[in-house]
């Protein structure tokens, strides 16, 4: 079947250019369903009449429709209309070009092919590609150092390789723009970084192939300092998004597969799980308490224990558990022989149940005869810098995972956390502040290793400030009625000595 294809051009007061650039576009486009949609986002000039007569000329090869917005919607804006036109006409590519020609149409077939051939979501014209091609091409030097530096950060923050994010030659699978918000995203010219970034994060496919770089006499619209502004704001936020500490709707974009499970393993960096697998001896009995798929469970086989996971729900294939208890802590609560356990691991459970208070009194009542059982705790600090300084300008965002995860029911801090405990007959062996999971924002490299260790000397001079979870390794005091009954015994043994 012949692939259908709309070249949107986007326009705003480009009246001595836009039959240029129409003029442009190759005939050999017509080898596909072909149509050219302008929308002439308010201009003040004569675009839209200018536009108008080559299709009412009669000469022109392909379907041409022009647009034109009562009010400006600004350059993002203008291209949220055109996409939601092509996925309302299921076209199955979209290629966006400029209406000032600054951008060549005579491209489009080799730029249109990969998207059309299936090999790739998104296909990005670069000028950055051949070296020396952009200057050589008029761009202004501040404007190929600004590029360069920009797209450095955003590559580094993102973990992508592009050779530019700035250019505004695009073709898009429209299936591919099904599975963004890309209705979310701002309607300013940072728009071009917004929709990357949720390809980027959607594991969507981008491929760049070169461009000429053309600047001629055209007026442009963009405030330089502006845009890198808020191209540097919207990339830096991405690292807290995954974090948990900041959510926004629109880069809420993982595949279904990825998202549909909130067990993440933490083992390659420093972490809740790296630190109770550190604190567990080898050969133990151990009890994982809202043990998710099991990913602790393999960790600690390795060391010779023996596990037994709780949960709502029973365990992916391929866990190595030596049993499962199913069972839901706020309506079941817990198995009546826990004591029988070395360890009870409560990584990141407290926080999501009902009736924390009620869950540890019980926890307390199966524990307190055992001598030998340790409890190891974790859950995020509410405390942690980045939510009060969120807080201190207004903020308190939800999100899909970390601290503030939708579903956490209540929040700690280490002090709360200790109160907890305490006041319910717990010892309190040990605290550890344990760092941000930097790793699973921007991946295990040199700069996640060192945010990690700089925020470990941090957690040194404050553990409630700069620590991202709480760890507390815990026992259950001994009840009064166990000291009375070794008290008692104790008083049997030396009654029978004294008698001899």
């Amino acid at each position: 079947m012949t692939k259908s294809v709309l070249i949107f051009i986007v326009a705003y007061n480009h009246e001595k250019t836009i039959q240029e650039v129409l003029g442009r576009i190759p005939d050999e486009l017509g080898q596909y369903n072909t149509e050219v949609l302008i929308i002439d986002d308010a201009s003040g000039d004569d675009t839209f009449r200018q536009s108008e007569e080559v299709a009412k000329a009669d000469k022109f090869p392909f379907k041409l429709t022009v647009l034109k917005n009562p009010i400006n919607q600004g350059y993002g804006g203008n291209q949220k209309i055109g996409f939601f036109y092509a996925m309302e006409n299921d076209f199955d590519v979209v290629a966006l070009v400029h209406g000032d020609g600054q951008y060549a149409p005579e491209k489009l077939p080799e730029l249109l092919k990969p998207a059309i051939d299936g090999e790739t979501d998104a296909v990005f014209g670069s000028r950055m590609m051949d070296r020396g091609g952009a200057l050589k091409g008029g761009m202004p030097l501040y404007k190929f150092v600004g590029n360069k530096i920009l797209t450095f950060f955003q590559n580094a923050v993102l973990k992508a390789n592009l050779t530019e994010f700035h250019s505004g030659y695009r073709i898009y699978r429209v299936d591919a723009l099904r599975h963004i918000p890309f209705h979310l995203n701002t309607n300013d010219f940072h728009f071009d970084t917004e929709i990357i970034i949720q390809l980027l994060l959607a594991d969507k496919k981008i491929e760049e192939l070169p461009i000429p770089t053309y600047y001629g006499d055209e007026i442009c619209n963009v405030d330089g300092l502006k845009y890198a502004k808020d191209v540097f704001k919207v990339t830096s936020l991405v690292p807290f998004q995954k974090l948990g500490i900041f959510y926004q709707r629109k880069y809420d974009v993982r595949p279904d597969e990825l998202s549909a499970s909130p067990y993440h393993p933490k083992f390659d960096f420093d972490s809740s799980h790296t630190r109770a697998v550190d604190l567990v001896a080898g050969n133990s009995d151990i009890l994982d308490v809202g043990c998710g798929p099991g990913v602790m469970a393999n960790a600690l086989t390795a060391k010779g224990c023996r596990v037994t996971g709780l949960d709502a729900k029973p365990p992916t294939d391929g866990t190595s558990m030596v049993a499962f208890i199913q069972g839901d802590l706020d309506k079941d609560g817990l198995p009546g022989d826990i004591g029988d356990y070395n360890y009870i691991l409560l990584l990141d459970v407290i926080e999501h149940m009902k009736m924390p208070e009620e869950f540890v009194e019980q926890l307390y009542m199966k524990t307190q005869t055992s001598r030998d059982t340790e409890l190891i705790v974790t859950t995020g600090n509410v405390a942690f810098f980045l939510i009060r300084a969120m807080l201190a300008l207004g903020s308190f965002n939800y999100g899909k995972r970390g601290i503030l995860d939708l579903d956490h029911k209540r929040l700690f801090t280490f002090s709360t956390f200790r109160k907890l405990f305490e006041n319910r007959s717990f010892d309190i062996l040990e605290v550890q502040g344990i760092p941000a999971p930097y790793a699973l924002a921007i991946g295990n490299n040199w700069l996640a290793k060192f945010l990690s260790w700089l925020n470990r000397i941090l957690i040194w001079f404050s553990k409630g400030l700069f620590s991202y979870q709480i760890l507390f390794r815990l026992k259950a005091r001994p009840s009064l009625a166990w000291l009375l009954e070794q008290a008692e015994e104790k008083a049997r043994e030396e009654t029978s000595l004294n008698a001899e």
